[in-house]
């Protein structure tokens, strides 16, 4: 009798190290999610531990536009590099950040050490923008791109932002 009430107890213990490490937030992850439909939410870890891209078309120069974002030691969000083709509105310019460094490549304006700091970054899904995401800051020819609108309909306001998360939740709202 004593071997079975072992055998129980080791086996609930089991049980619950378990749930405790399955349903716990201990994976720290890029949060995408819809602000007002709350089924709609993705999560990456390599946005976490990688950073990530967001690209887009230009509204007014109809140019890409790839801005560097990567999470600081508190879990904001920094924007620390900007590139794109042409300039237009709203493309930041150099002298508006104390420390930024504007420089010319073969195919494009890029400007570094922005250090933009939010603790989320909220915007809007755009049709004609193409917003994709890119989980990786070193975004290559070939990165693996998430157009926006095959998770999210135009127009949908989104948040994006670090947490923890459990294993289950992960797992459930994992970015394929």
């Amino acid at each position: 009798m004593k071997k079975v009430i072992k055998i129980s107890l080791i086996i609930v213990i089991f049980c619950c190290l378990v749930a405790a490490v399955f349903f716990s937030p201990v994976i720290n992850v890029l949060s995408i999610k819809s602000r007002k439909c709350q089924p709609q939410l993705f999560y990456s870890i390599e946005g976490y531990s990688k950073g990530f891209v967001i690209s887009y078309t230009h509204s007014v120069n109809k140019g890409r536009v790839h801005d560097f974002y990567k999470h600081t030691e508190d879990d904001n969000i920094e924007l620390y590099k900007t590139s794109f083709v042409s300039y237009g509105a709203g493309i930041p310019e150099p002298e508006e950040t104390p420390g930024a460094v504007f420089s010319v490549t073969q195919d494009s304006y890029v400007i570094e050490n922005l250090n933009r700091i939010v603790p989320r970054l909220v915007m809007a899904v755009g049709l004609t923008a193409r917003h994709t995401i890119v989980f990786d800051t070193s975004f290559t020819i070939g990165s693996k791109e998430f157009i926006l609108t095959d998770y999210f309909e135009p127009q949908t306001s989104i948040i994006l932002e670090y947490k923890k998360v459990s294993l289950y939740s992960y797992l459930k709202h994992e970015m394929k």
